[in-house]
C-alpha cells in the first residue's frame, strides 16, 4: 500500500513540474530584442562578414614582408645533357638532387601595398556599420512585431469584456421575455451579437497567434519552444513629438548606413589609386641559399652538398610599357565608382529623410487621431452606458441597443489603432535620436 501512495505521489509531481515546463515563458520587449540581435541569421551572417573583412585587413599588412620558400628536386638525365649542378656538358646517366631557400621582398610598387592595407582596414569598419545595421533592422522588426502583438492581446481583453456584458445583457434579456414583457425577437438579436463577439474573439486570438510565429520567426526560435509576451499596456499620454529637423540631423550623422555609403567613397578612391600605381614600375629585393648533389663528381652527399653551397642576392625591376589599355580602363572605371558612391550617399541621406519625415508625419497625425479617438470612445461609451440603462428599464429595444453598443466597439476598436499607431511611429523617432525603444 505505501509503495502504491509513493508511485501516485511521485506521478503526481512529475505531471506537476512536466505542466510547469510547459508553462510559455513571457518574453519582455527587452528579452525579444536582446534574443534577436545575438540569434538572428542576417545579424550572424555580417557578423561572419566582418570577420572576413578583418582577416583580409590583417592579411594586407603582411604583405610588407618577403616571402620565403623552400624547394627541393631530384632529376635524372641520360644521354648527352648539361649536369644540373656543376652546369658541365656530360653523355652519361645523371642523378640529381637540388635544394634551396629563397626569399623575395617587394621594396617599391607604387604605394599599392599600403593603399591596400588603407582600403581593407576601411572594409573593417564599414562592415562594422553592416553589422551595426543588420542590428537596428532587426531591432525595429521585432518592435513593430512586438507592438502589433500588445494590439492584438489588448483587443483580446476588449472581446472578453464585451462578451461577459453581452451574456449579462443576454439574461436580463431573457428573464424579461419569460416574465413576458419584452419580444422574443429582442433576446434572439442579443444571442446573435453574442455569437459575433465570440466570433470576433476567435478572430483576434488568431491574429495574436500569428503574430506571436511572426516574433518567433524574428527571433530565431524553434516552432516546438514555448512563447509569450508580457501583458505590457501601451501608453501614450507623455508623448511627445521631437522636432523633424533635430531627428534627422542626429541621423544623419550616427544611422550606421549613412556611415558606411559615406565610407565607400574613401574606400573607391584609394582604389584609384591602387590603379594608378599600374603605371610605376616594380622594384623587387632577391635572394636564396641554394646546395646540390650529382653522381658526376666523386665526392659524396655531404660533401658535395658542402662544397656547392652558394648564395645570391639581387633585385628586379619591372617597368610597366604597355598593358592594352588594361590600367586606363582600370582607372577610368575606378573614378566612375568613386562618382556612384556619392551619389550613393546621397540617395542614403535622401531615403533616410523621407524615412524621418514620414515617421514624424505619421506620429503627429496619429497623436491628433489618438485625441480624437479618445473624445469618441468617451462620448461612446457614455451612450452606450446610457443605453444599458433604458434597455434594464425596458424603455429601448434590443435594435438600438446593439446600434448603441458596436458605435462603442467600433470606437474601442479605432482607439486601439491609433494608440498603436501612435506608440510605433514615436518609437521610430526615438530610435532615429539614438534612445533606447521603451514600452
Amino acid at each position: 500500500m505505501k509503495k502504491i501512495i509513493i508511485t501516485m505521489l511521485i506521478l503526481f509531481q512529475v505531471g506537476l513540474v512536466t505542466a510547469q515546463e510547459e508553462k510559455p515563458k513571457i518574453w519582455s520587449l527587452e528579452d525579444c530584442i536582446s534574443y534577436a540581435i545575438k540569434n538572428n541569421i542576417t545579424v550572424k551572417q555580417a557578423q561572419l562578414t566582418e570577420n572576413s573583412a578583418e582577416i583580409n585587413y590583417k592579411q594586407s599588412k603582411y604583405e610588407r614582408l618577403p616571402s620565403i620558400t623552400a624547394n627541393a628536386s631530384q632529376s635524372m638525365n641520360n644521354g648527352s645533357s648539361i649536369d644540373p649542378i656543376t652546369s658541365s656538358y656530360v653523355t652519361q646517366l645523371v642523378h640529381s638532387t637540388s635544394a634551396g631557400v629563397n626569399a623575395s621582398l617587394t621594396l617599391f610598387k607604387g604605394n599599392y601595398i599600403n593603399n591596400t592595407i588603407k582600403q581593407n582596414e576601411l572594409l573593417v569598419k564599414q562592415n562594422e556599420f553592416f553589422v551595426s545595421e543588420a542590428k537596428n533592422n532587426v531591432l525595429l522588426s521585432v518592435a513593430q512585431a512586438y507592438l502589433q502583438a500588445l494590439y492584438y492581446k489588448e483587443g483580446i481583453e476588449v472581446s472578453k469584456n464585451i462578451i461577459a456584458s453581452s451574456k449579462e445583457q443576454l439574461n436580463q434579456m431573457n428573464t424579461k421575455y419569460k416574465a413576458g414583457s419584452v419580444a422574443g425577437i429582442d433576446a434572439a438579436n442579443l444571442e446573435t451579437q453574442l455569437k459575433n463577439d465570440e466570433v470576433t474573439l476567435i478572430t483576434v486570438q488568431n491574429n495574436y497567434r500569428q503574430q506571436l510565429i511572426a516574433l518567433k520567426q524574428l527571433l530565431e526560435l524553434n516552432p516546438e519552444d514555448s512563447f509569450d509576451i508580457a501583458a505590457t499596456k501601451l501608453t501614450t499620454e507623455q508623448f511627445a513629438i521631437p522636432e523633424l529637423k533635430k531627428v534627422y540631423s542626429y541621423a544623419s550623422e550616427n544611422l550606421p548606413e549613412i556611415k558606411s555609403a559615406a565610407i565607400q567613397t574613401s574606400i573607391k578612391e584609394l582604389e584609384l589609386s591602387k590603379a594608378k600605381s599600374g603605371y610605376l614600375p616594380t622594384l623587387s629585393l632577391n635572394a636564396g641559399l641554394n646546395s646540390g648533389y650529382t653522381n658526376t663528381q666523386p665526392y659524396n652527399f655531404i660533401n658535395q652538398f658542402d662544397g656547392n653551397f652558394y648564395q645570391s642576392v639581387g633585385l628586379s625591376l619591372s617597368i610597366p610599357i604597355f598593358s592594352k589599355y588594361q590600367n586606363k580602363a582600370k582607372i577610368e572605371n575606378t573614378k566612375i565608382e568613386i562618382e556612384n558612391s556619392k551619389l550613393s550617399v546621397q540617395s542614403a541621406n535622401k531615403q533616410l529623410y523621407l524615412k524621418i519625415e514620414s515617421a514624424w508625419q505619421n506620429a503627429i497625425s496619429s497623436q491628433s487621431q489618438m485625441e480624437a479617438a479618445i473624445a469618441l470612445k468617451n462620448s461612446s461609451k457614455l451612450a452606450y452606458d446610457m443605453s444599458l440603462k433604458k434597455s434594464e428599464l425596458g424603455a429601448l429595444s434590443s435594435t438600438d441597443l446593439l446600434v448603441s453598443k458596436n458605435t462603442y466597439l467600433n470606437a474601442e476598436q479605432t482607439y486601439l489603432q491609433a494608440k498603436l499607431s501612435l506608440a510605433l511611429y514615436y518609437q521610430l523617432l526615438q530610435f532615429y535620436q539614438g534612445n533606447q525603444i521603451q514600452i
